[in-house]
């Protein structure tokens, strides 16, 4: 198995391949896929992939049936590749980890998109059913909640220009203040 950071290309193809087989309660987007591992890797529990691969199809019933052997065992093989990556930055080397989140253009400006990461997170999140944090550690996770669920847009719709934006810059350190807890508590 390769090791390492996926390459654009491999990236590219794994997000046509949840394009063709997803549905409605499934991961759509890596970024979703992104949001969705790193939560399954920070949580109290080593969630086995016989319980999340299911779960990332929208249960077991839309798992896809493969077009080929071969598309299944790439598909996986990049998957657990990307997770690995993953786990190896928010373990050993969190100044290089970055959620993976989508960008488009708006007006002829990059605008960063962060709310498919975010619902594949708080995907992981319900997945695990995580205990309560800490109180001192609920401003993280609703950090990332504000942007992962239907809930929180009415909030998001009354935020400034800068509050928004400061709001996406709170998502990453989040991420890491949760998988630092969890890593120090279980």
């Amino acid at each position: 198995m390769s090791q390492g950071p996926l390459d654009a290309a491999e990236l590219e193809w794994l997000d046509d391949v949840l394009m063709e087989y997803g549905n409605e309660g499934s991961v759509l987007d890596v970024s979703e896929l992104d949001g969705f591992l790193t939560a399954i890797l920070s949580g109290p529990v080593v969630i086995p992939p016989e319980r999340w691969i299911p779960a990332m199809w929208g249960g077991e019933a839309q798992v896809p049936q493969w077009n080929t052997p071969d598309q299944q065992k790439r598909f996986s093989s990049l998957v657990f590749q990307h997770m690995d990556d993953i786990a190896l930055r928010l373990h050993d080397a969190q100044d290089q980890f970055e959620p993976m989140f989508g960008f488009r253009e708006v007006d002829g400006l990059e605008v960063t998109i962060v709310e498919e990461w975010c619902f594949g997170y708080m995907r992981g999140v319900a997945l695990a059913r995580w205990l309560p944090l800490p109180e001192s550690l609920q401003p993280a996770l609703n950090a990332i909640a504000l942007h992962g669920e239907e809930e929180s847009f009415d909030r998001l719709d009354t935020l400034s220009g800068d509050e928004f934006l400061d709001s996406i810059d709170a998502i990453r350190p989040a991420a890491l203040s949760i998988y630092q807890w969890w890593r120090k508590t279980h």
